[in-house]
């Protein structure tokens, strides 16, 4: 059983402690996703002092240092849940959650305050992230300690599907900002409303936890004295527990973590990114997707409850290895098929001398990417966003950028002086840029070309794979750990796993794609990551169905 008999809610009881749990849940995502999904504006508004490229994978890296401090918001709100309850934990992470969201919001840009402006934004960012290490597996343990024991999966569903309602909520308040101003000045300003929103959001979700009881799982601890005194020490010391948090970390979190990411902030920025697509267009279609996904993950919480966890999880990993390059290849066929063909058609490839080419990363914002022939052409590809291969030039001589049948010759710069090599590369640039659009590699894709029924419907498919380990994995979470100890040792190994290898994941991928010019390159991450944990689980995962938690 979930609770004792005497303590087991009603169903009335039930209900309103999904709904409070899981709003909370939602609202909290909601303040943490909006950074994702703002990224590129937030690039330009605080690392206008680096390339285009770089900047963008900074702000990136800013969203991913969110979740590589959970494992330690984890660590103190889990001690926190063990020894004071689950109500007070995740009252606290609510409020500083909703305190740092509110005052990004407020932060000035680069242009105002200089270096500073960075600076502080990954300071909010590490609050957010602290406060989500404790959040979301509180809210999971929360909902489980209250449900009856065959419909675990189907309630605790609930929590992840409404962070993806965070998501959704996150989307359509951009789209209705976006739609109430003009593009410049939702890029000046505007951005910053969806931010300061998140006031009355704090207040709604206060309001609803503040009226929820404390679980019966942990009351009954508080009656017979068995509480945990030092739960970090009992997680982490001794033997059979420290082995269930890497069992559950490596054999399941960390593959629905690149999993989740995959299917939704990769997939929104390859396709604004990579495909070109307008911000506008690419927020509607993912909204959809993920309106239509959030109930399918519920569905998959029931059918864990009717099945079995353990055959769920594995089978949405394997899919996924599978599936991931196909389903992303057919993305960008859909989004943007004249540069779908246009890869096929008219490949591009860089001929430059061994060792000449640069990795096109600028995270101090002081290299010019102009003193080598073979940098001038790859800066200008990657501010492009354009995949390309690199070849060897045999010899000796300035690099060369092939498009197609066509070939264009860099400037050298060590036979110039600096006004002379300027006038070369702006020369160069214009010529390159020219060629690339003719052949097929626009700026933007075309709005009519692009096909949004298949967008939405590959978007489903990415998000059908994540649900279905979702539903899965968030009952087997709580029954793999003992009640003293479940707080801390179920939220350090969804935290760690979200954040150290989900978390990562756009600014990884990113960087790989920067690295190797291959738009499709990125994707190996999730594969590996996946691949590796559905071998784990295979083999060390337990099944957990039916087991007693109390």
């Amino acid at each position: 059983m979930s609770a004792p008999d005497a303590t087991r809610p009603a169903r009335g009881e039930m209900r309103k402690v999904i709904v409070g749990a899981a709003l909370g849940t939602m609202f909290e995502w909601y303040d943490f996703f909006l950074y994702g999904s703002l990224a590129g504006l937030i690039a330009e508004h605080f690392f206008s002092a680096v390339n285009p490229t770089t900047g963008f994978i900074l702000a990136l890296a800013t969203f991913a240092v969110g979740f590589i401090v959970r494992p330690l918001g984890a660590l103190v709100f889990g001690r926190m849940g063990d020894l004071h309850g689950r109500k007070i934990t995740f009252l606290t992470t609510l409020v500083l959650m909703g305190l740092s969201t509110f005052l990004v919001g407020l932060l000035p840009g680069y242009a105002a305050i200089g270096i500073a402006a960075p600076l502080m934004l990954v300071t909010l960012r590490i609050a957010q992230g602290l406060a989500i290490g404790g959040e979301f597996g509180g809210a999971i343990v929360y909902v489980a300690e209250h449900a009856p024991a065959g419909r675990r999966g189907f309630h605790t569903s609930f929590i992840p599907a409404m962070a993806i309602g965070g998501l959704l909520l996150s989307l359509l308040v951009i789209m209705a900002t976006r739609a109430s101003m003009t593009p410049a000045e939702f890029a000046a300003r505007g951005w910053r409303l969806p931010f300061l929103l998140s006031a009355i959001l704090l207040g709604i979700s206060l309001w609803i936890r503040l009226r929820l009881q404390e679980s019966p799982v942990f009351r009954a601890m508080q009656e017979r004295r068995a509480l945990s005194r030092a739960p970090l020490s009992e997680t982490f010391l001794d033997r059979g527990n420290r082995r269930l948090v890497l069992i559950a970390l490596f054999g399941c979190v960390m593959g629905q973590a690149v999993l989740f990411y995959t299917s939704t902030f990769y997939a929104y920025h390859f396709l604004e990114r990579i495909a070109r697509v307008d911000a506008a267009t690419v927020t509607l279609l993912s909204g959809i997707a993920l309106a239509v996904c959030a109930p399918v993950l519920v569905f998959f919480g029931w059918v864990s409850d009717r099945w079995r966890r353990k055959p769920l999880m594995l089978a949405s990993f394997g899919l996924a290895v599978v599936l991931f390059f196909p389903l992303f290849g057919a993305l960008l066929s859909a989004a943007n098929p004249g540069l779908a063909a246009a890869r096929e058609s008219a490949p591009v490839t860089v001929r430059a001398r061994e060792g000449d080419c640069s990795l096109q990363l600028d995270f101090m914002g002081r290299r010019r990417f102009d003193e080598r022939s073979c940098d001038i052409v790859k800066s200008l590809l990657a501010r492009a966003g354009v995949s390309h291969a690199t070849e060897t030039l045999p010899g000796s001589g300035p690099a060369q950028l092939a498009i197609g049948g066509q070939l264009l010759v860099a400037p050298e710069p060590a036979a110039l002086d600096r006004e002379a090599l300027a006038a070369a590369v702006a020369e160069f640039r214009a010529h390159a840029e020219a060629a690339l659009t003719a052949a097929g590699y626009r700026p933007t894709a075309e709005g009519a070309a692009i096909n949004r029924p298949a967008i939405v419907a590959i978007l489903i498919a990415l998000l059908v794979l994540a649900c279905m380990g979702t539903g899965a994995y968030t009952p087997m979470l709580v029954e793999l750990f003992p009640a003293r100890i479940r707080y801390s040792g179920l939220s350090f190994a969804q935290n760690f796993g979200n954040g150290w290898f989900g978390g990562i994941l756009p600014a990884v991928a990113f960087a790989i794609v920067a690295a190797t010019g291959s738009v499709f390159a990125g994707l190996w991450y999730p594969v590996a990551i996946t691949a590796v944990c559905f071998l784990v689980g295979a083999a060390l995962l337990p099944e957990t169905r039916g087991r007693p938690i109390d």
